[in-house]
């Protein structure tokens, strides 16, 4: 049965150092010992992927313990919370967000199953908010005059050529391209192709 420490700063100019201290102050009141560090530096908008959180919810085993500072640090929205949640509880794992004081056991006990129906219900609240929001800003748009969607045979990497070339001319993988400008290989591959850049 591990513990492990799951720290997530946004930019390199912020450090892990409160992060750290405020777990290992906890594992010291309640006698446990951080066996790992999952030390990360990522914007909360990237993906579970990008924060790591995919690998370390694959690395953990049954009866392993989560910790992080705050819920922020895990997860950037109610829905990934959910997610996370549920994925830790099929597998038996013990999560505790320090902040908010939530510790979810390794199994579907009813203080458990209460919080992930609640994570479930702010999720879709969540979702019908981001949703509505969406809505109200097109039609404010639409009333504007403005024209809506991308121009007819557009990429959105239009008005990238520059970093693009200059990426390639240094023999980047395509791959890292991609993640650099979060965009499929694909969308990459057409601009490349569209715009004649080796």
């Amino acid at each position: 049965m591990a513990v492990i420490g799951y720290i997530r700063v946004s930019t390199e100019r912020q450090d892990f150092n409160n992060q750290k201290l405020s777990i290992l102050n906890f594992c010291n009141q309640e006698g446990l010992t951080v066996d790992d560090w999952y030390e990360v530096t990522m914007s909360s908008r990237k993906s579970t992927k990008y924060r790591r959180v995919d690998e370390l919810l694959d690395q953990l085993k049954p009866e392993d313990t989560l910790i992080v500072s705050e819920l922020s640090r895990l997860a950037r929205s109610v829905g990934q919370i959910s997610t996370i949640a549920e994925r830790l509880i099929d597998n038996g794992i013990y999560l505790t967000c320090i902040k908010e004081n939530i510790r979810i056991s390794g199994q579907m006990d009813l203080q458990t199953k209460t919080m992930v129906t609640m994570f479930s219900l702010f999720s879709e609240i969540e979702r019908d908010l981001i949703s509505e929001r969406t809505k109200e800003g097109l039609r404010a748009a639409r009333s504007k005059g403005k024209i809506l969607g991308r121009p007819k045979g557009g990429s959105i990497l239009d008005g990238k050529e520059e970093f693009v070339q200059s990426e390639l001319s240094f023999r980047v993988p395509v791959s890292a391209i991609t993640r650099k400008l979060n965009c499929s290989r694909g969308t990459l591959i057409r601009f490349i192709e569209s715009k004649k850049l080796k």
